[in-house]
Parts: structure tokens; sequence; C-alpha cells
């Protein structure tokens, strides 16, 4: 298939360097599907698809694998519901998750506000050093825009998070937002495996001393 800005669409028998997990969160109806359905299948699924018109109930699941700096990888997207009675089954799907997307809706002020309680949720679950991005979406619903773009980069600031404002209707942004946080996940990915390494040399270092150390003690000249 066709690459899509660097991007290669999934098949069943591509082979990835890395797998990432990808969480897409924030309250109901803020277009956490309507988002990860454009970034793996670059397709709307609003404008009366009867799938859009049904909340998700619990977990929805997609792929896709993209290039990034030479490197293969396999994201999974976890498409959680936001409904409040069903947060509680999500905090399960937050092991393992390296990546983690908030949304909110830029024409609900109320969403918006639940950023803060989200990423409490996500600290108090999610791995320490998990990879966040903050997402306005509906950024193509202007004329009923009810959260400010600068109230929206403060906030994000005061948590050291990259913001975007998207429109999964009309592809605004989509691609870079999911691109920024899998830099962020693999640039970490990366310098995890450069401390394994390092810590590998130092052991077999010491190891190798302790080797020499002891035949040096038996050695009859």
């Amino acid at each position: 298939m066709a690459s899509r800005n660097g991007t290669d669409n999934l098949e069943e028998d591509v082979q990835a360097d890395l797998t990432f997990k990808i969480l897409v969160l924030g309250d109901s109806n803020v277009g956490k599907t309507c988002l990860a359905c454009r970034f793996c299948e670059n397709n709307f699924v609003g404008g009366g698809s009867s799938r859009a018109s049904v909340p998700t109930l619990g977990l929805d699941f997609r792929q896709r694998v993209v290039t990034l700096d030479g490197t293969r990888i396999q994201l999974q997207i976890w498409d959680t519901a936001g409904q409040e009675r069903y947060r509680t089954l999500t905090t399960a799907y937050y092991r393992g998750a390296m990546g983690i997307l908030v949304l909110f809706d830029i024409t609900n002020e109320t969403s918006f506000n639940h950023i803060t309680s989200w990423l409490e949720n996500i600290s108090q679950n999610a791995s320490a050093d998990v990879c966040k991005v903050l997402v306005g979406n509906k950024c193509d619903e202007e004329d009923r825009r009810k959260v400010p773009t600068m109230r929206a980069i403060n906030l994000a600031s005061a948590f050291d998070l990259l913001f975007y404002e998207t429109s999964a209707k009309n592809s605004v942004n989509v691609e870079p937002a999911f691109m920024a946080l899998v830099k962020q996940m693999l640039t970490k990915q990366q310098h995890r495996i450069n401390r394994l390494q390092s810590t590998d040399k130092v052991i077999h270092g010491n190891m190798l001393e302790k080797i020499k150390k002891k035949e040096a003690k038996w050695c009859y000249c």
C-alpha cells in the first residue's frame, strides 16, 4: 500500500521493529473514535455514520504501522470510553501504555475542565514516564468555540505537554499530533535501550575486573 506522510498502512505480514501502545482518553463525545479512525484509516466516522452515533462502550482498538527515523513501529491505539460510569473499565488498560493522547472538545468547556482530572487519573494508573500530548478536537467548529486556544496552551505548558488543535472531520493536525507522541515514545525507548546497554557494559566490565583479580591472585610466577 502507498505510504501516507512517511507512514505505512498496516498489513498482516508487516514486520515492525517496535510496538507501542497508545491510549486515547477524554470525556464522552470529544471525538476520540473519530480521531483514531482518521489517523488509522484516513476516514471520518461522523456525518451520519451509525458507528459514530453510538458511544464506545469500554474499548475500541485500531492499529497502524508508521516509520520514524528509519524505525518501523506498530501502533496499537486503544480508544477508551469517556463516560464516567465506564471510567473504571479503562484502569486496566493503562498497563503497558507508552503514550496517551488526552482529548477535549473546544466547543465543550466541561470537557476541557475535566482534563486535570484525566491527568490525575493518568498519574495514578500509568507508568511514571508515559508520554502525553494534549489535544483540542473539533477546531473546524470555530463558530462554536468555548475554549480559547491560549487557555489550552497555558494548561499544556503547566503540565509540560505538547498541545495540538485538531479536526478529525477535516483531517487537521491529526497526523502531527499522533506523530509528535510517537516521536516522544521513540526517543524515550532509545534512551532506555542506551541506559541498558551502558549498564550491561558496566556489569561486564566489573565482572572482567573481578576475573582478572581472581586470576592474578592465583598466579604463581
